[in-house]
């Protein structure tokens, strides 16, 4: 299930460890409002603060580490329509698309995978590459990811407001930065990142509402199985409900080419 700790990632994962613990114990140090809840003994907030900051850490590394979906096998062509079933098939689906062979990894692709070149595997339902967890968001790892950025948006937004209440005035810009410089840089990174969470979150939650992957978004034009619909569908959208309830709700693969070619919900 998880990846080797000591891969190329371990940088990027120490980064955001060290920002992620850096940010809170300023917040804990500093005249903030945790900092006075602490000096009275009202711990309840600094206690729902501390689990979810480590809540956020451990889903971080969970997404991280996991398989994304790798394709560690030839794909079973059974799961695609028979000529028979051909009748029965989506009359808006074209006939002429098939499995391709991967050029990397020699391996039979199911529908929507595709390969990584920095990971070098196939992943089933690619949905992009993450720098910042140094693993690809798939079809195993992408509803945990979308959990993951739930709880760091919660956690960032929250940490802004308390390094907000952490600032002192001073009578001077010289002496107000002697006493706010970590408060400062402490607000400044999680401004950023709040902005960057709060799209990717928004852009995500769209992408799942039409089942569509950020992949087919960005390259719907040159994607064998997508380029006969117009930019704006997607065979596989079923509906705003059933699209999330799919995703969420969803523990096996599902056999999206017969999704594709008979519009019915199949897993394997």
């Amino acid at each position: 299930m998880f990846r080797n700790v000591f891969s190329a990632g371990i940088l990027v994962r120490t980064v955001h460890t060290l920002l992620t613990w850096g940010v809170t114990l300023v917040l804990f140090l500093h005249d903030t409002d945790l900092y006075h809840q602490e000096n009275q003994w009202k711990l309840l907030q600094p206690l729902l603060f501390g689990l979810l900051v480590l809540c956020s850490v451990l889903l971080y590394f969970i997404v991280s580490l996991m398989d994304p979906g790798y394709v560690l096998s030839d794909y079973n062509l059974k799961s695609l329509p028979t000529h028979v079933e051909l009748g029965m098939m989506n009359p808006e689906a074209p006939t002429g698309v098939r499995l391709r062979r991967c050029g990397y990894c020699f391996l039979q692709q199911p529908m929507r995978a595709r390969h990584c070149k920095t990971c070098r595997h196939c992943v089933r339902r690619f949905d992009h590459h993450c720098p910042w967890i140094e693993n690809c968001v798939g079809e195993r790892n992408h509803p945990l990811f979308m959990l993951y950025l739930s709880v760091q948006f919660v956690v960032l937004f929250w940490a802004l407001r308390l390094a907000w209440s952490g600032f002192q005035f001073e009578a001077s810009w010289t002496e107000w930065l002697k006493v706010n410089v970590f408060l400062l840089l402490a607000f400044i990174l999680t401004g950023i990142f709040t902005i960057v969470i709060a799209l990717l979150l928004g852009c995500h939650c769209y992408l799942i509402s039409c089942n569509v992957t950020t992949w087919e978004f960005m390259s719907h034009h040159r994607i064998s199985y997508l380029k006969h619909y117009d930019s704006d569908t997607s065979p596989f959208d079923k509906g705003i409900c059933r699209n999330l309830w799919g995703f969420f709700c969803t523990c096996n693969s599902v056999a999206w080419e017969r999704v594709y070619f008979r519009g019915t919900y199949n897993t394997v």
